[in-house]
């Protein structure tokens, strides 16, 4: 029985929303919401727990005025044909707007080998079929097939967001049709907000597993799954089976609260998938939640089960380092 790379946590403090991506010259990229909301950051490093150490770069800043001016969330950042985008929501006000806040998404782009040099140039909005809230992109490729998976509100569906999919023309581009393929129901998505948001993707056995969060940023606050094969139409819902269980929650006996809005990434060997996520060691939180800056990010191994499918366990304790055997 072999043992391999453990994690201890927090990984990176006062960063939510985490998003990790091990490129192929070796470097971990590192970006996330920040607690001032009001900049994109990259850090980069050979390793998992060292992204907590290194300095980060400023590579973009919200604008004086207009609709990229406030409440900066949820960047990602991806690695598209030879280029860096940086997928990201923005505000033109810190306000709710109609019972929730006016975020759109929009996009960066930088040709530069290394994301943390270079220009990075607006690419603008990226347009969905109406406009309302909507935040929390991600990409993904799939049989040659560029997708776009994000969450947005529908007035005529009761609750904050849904989740959508769509096929992408370019990285900037949405070429449509766009499909719902989630909206909050279960019990633990409505929980405070009616929320199904921060999905990602992770490919593996034959299957393509989207998981997002769903419920208030608070301890509520927990991952959901839609599986589908590989060989499905993907733009179908039909093709998507969803969880009908958190798959990720809150720990009590571990001190962990609120785990969610992760992403996917692999072990420095390369061997396991790892999942990073964000969540708070306290439930006593004053004031508005989105405001508390300790949602921090944190990783542990994933464990996969006969059937082929992940099995994320609960959140480990802070300060703890906890073994995966294979």
């Amino acid at each position: 029985m072999n043992t391999c790379k453990t994690y201890k946590n927090p990984i990176v403090e006062q960063r939510a929303d985490p998003w990790v991506y091990k490129h192929w010259d070796g470097y971990y990229y590192f970006t996330a919401s920040v607690p001032e909301y009001d900049r994109l950051e990259i850090r980069r490093a050979k390793s998992i727990e060292e992204l907590g150490a290194v300095k980060g770069v400023t590579v973009w800043k919200k604008h004086a005025e207009g609709p990229m001016s406030a409440l900066i969330w949820a960047p990602e950042l991806h690695y598209i044909k030879g280029k860096w985008y940086i997928y990201f929501a923005a505000a033109n006000t810190d306000q709710p707007v109609n019972g929730t806040f006016n975020h759109r998404m929009f996009v960066i782009e930088n040709e530069n080998a290394n994301p943390m040099e270079g220009n990075w140039t607006e690419k603008g909005q990226v347009k969905t079929d109406w406009e309302s809230f909507s935040l929390d992109a991600t990409t993904f490729t799939h049989r040659d097939v560029l997708y776009y998976v994000w969450a947005q509100r529908d007035v005529d569906i009761k609750g904050n967001s849904n989740l959508y999919i769509a096929e992408m023309e370019n990285p900037w581009t949405i070429k449509g049709p766009q499909v719902m393929l989630s909206k909050p129901e279960l019990p633990w998505e409505t929980i405070g907000f009616w929320v199904n948001e921060g999905p990602a993707i992770l490919k593996r056995n034959g299957k393509i597993f989207m998981t997002y969060s769903g419920s208030a940023t608070d301890h509520n606050y927990c991952m959901g799954l839609l599986t589908a094969d590989e060989e499905s139409n993907l733009l179908d819902p039909k093709s998507w089976v969803k969880s009908q269980n958190p798959v990720f929650k809150s720990s009590p006996q571990n001190g962990q609260y609120g785990p969610g809005h992760n992403s996917f990434t692999v072990s420095e060997d390369n061997k396991e998938d790892v999942l990073i996520y964000h969540g708070r060691n306290y439930t006593d939180i004053k004031g508005d939640p989105l405001y508390d800056p300790n949602r921090h990010t944190r990783a542990q191994i994933i464990k996969w089960t006969e059937e082929g499918f992940p099995n994320f366990g609960v959140p480990v304790p802070d300060a703890e380092e906890v073994k995966s055997e294979r």
